[in-house]
């Protein structure tokens, strides 16, 4: 059997493998394997055609691994704005209680409310930055 359909195979096998399982790096490694089979296909040595595949493969896997770090969401649903439309709107804090809630009026309804760690606690316009349930986790507008 030449070189190049034993690449093919392993290609298939991966690309196989991915659908059975939905993990995309095994795509990206038979990515490289096609690359292997294409440089058996050009006559170059086994030696080449091993790096040819692993040098793509490689390449593929870290291209995608960066595309998805960059493209998926860096917070958690509860503070990620495309999950929770709340995120961002602005509600008016009159008072602080002493365990260092508050109520706020939002959407017609009363809500609980803490600031987010480390924020101070004042009067005054504040950003909703994330959703825990009922309660609202606020941070102070800057004016």
């Amino acid at each position: 059997m030449a070189d190049s359909t034993l690449w093919w195979l392993a290609t298939g096998t991966l690309v196989i493998a991915e659908l059975l399982t939905g993990t995309f790096y095994l795509l990206m490694l038979s990515i490289g394997m096609a690359a292997g089979a294409l440089a058996a296909h050009a006559g170059l040595s086994m030696a080449v055609q091993l790096v040819a595949a692993a040098v793509v493969a490689s390449g593929a896997v870290l291209a995608w691994h960066l595309l998805r770090q960059r493209l998926s969401p860096t917070s958690q649903a509860s503070a990620n704005p495309d999950v929770n439309l709340d995120i961002g709107e602005v509600v008016q804090v009159d008072a602080w209680l002493p365990d260092g809630s508050t109520r706020v009026k939002y959407r017609g309804a009363q809500w609980a409310a803490v600031p987010r760690a480390g924020a101070p606690a004042g009067p005054g316009a504040y950003r909703i930055v994330e959703v825990h349930g009922s309660q609202l986790i606020i941070e102070k507008t800057e004016n």
